[in-house]
This record gives C-alpha cells, structure tokens and sequence, in this order.
C-alpha cells in the first residue's frame, strides 16, 4: 500500500484533481446525451450535452497546460511565463500552449548547448 502513495507531490495531487474533474464533468454530459438519445455528432453543431461535455474536457485540460505553464516556467526560468495564461484568454489556449512550448524547447536546447 505504501508504494500507492509514495511520490505524490502537490503538483502531482492537483493535476490527479484536475483529471478527475474533467473525468467527471464530461461524462456527466455524456451520459446525459446518452439518456436523451441525443445525435451525439449532430449535436456538436447544434450544441447541448456533447458541446458541454467537449468545453468541460477542453476547460479541464487547459487549466492543467496553465499549472503546467507557471510551474515549468518557474522551473527554467523563463521570465514572464505567466503571460502566456493571460494571452490563452485574449487569443485561444490552442494559440499560447504550442508558443510556450516552443519556448521552452528553445530554452532547454540553450542550455544543453551551453552545457556541451
């Protein structure tokens, strides 16, 4: 049982409850579209339980790519991470995420450069 528990940070923790919130407030959706017998793909386009239960997914997995971002950012010193997570409001978290990430490649490849 120990080995269950073992290595949980807060970070780990949070991102666990973030996957569990968007487990579970997607498939409330889902299944509520099961239950209406709802055109699960017409709806998409017309909204109702699969459009909720496609905001929720994409909610939950942007507030853990924010988590990710402040705290990787903080990690490897990259100045102003945090404004990546206020231009994902401005723009689209499909827009910053990727440019993070490309910054942080660039930043990871200056060091192993400056390293060799």
């Amino acid at each position: 049982m120990a080995d269950l528990t073992k290595h949980w940070t807060p970070l780990s923790v949070a991102f666990l409850v973030l996957s569990l919130l968007g487990l579970v407030g997607t498939w409330t959706f889902n299944v509520l579209a099961v239950v209406q017998t709802v055109d699960f793909f017409g709806d998409l386009v017309s909204s109702g339980p699969a459009v909720s239960s496609i905001s929720v997914d994409l909610l939950m997995v942007a507030a853990a790519g924010s988590v990710f971002i402040l705290v990787e950012g903080r990690r490897l010193g990259l100045r102003h991470a945090w404004l990546y997570v206020v231009l994902s409001a401005l723009t689209a978290f499909a827009f910053t995420f990727p440019l993070f990430l490309a910054m942080r490649e660039r930043k990871l490849t200056a060091r192993a450069r400056a390293n060799a």
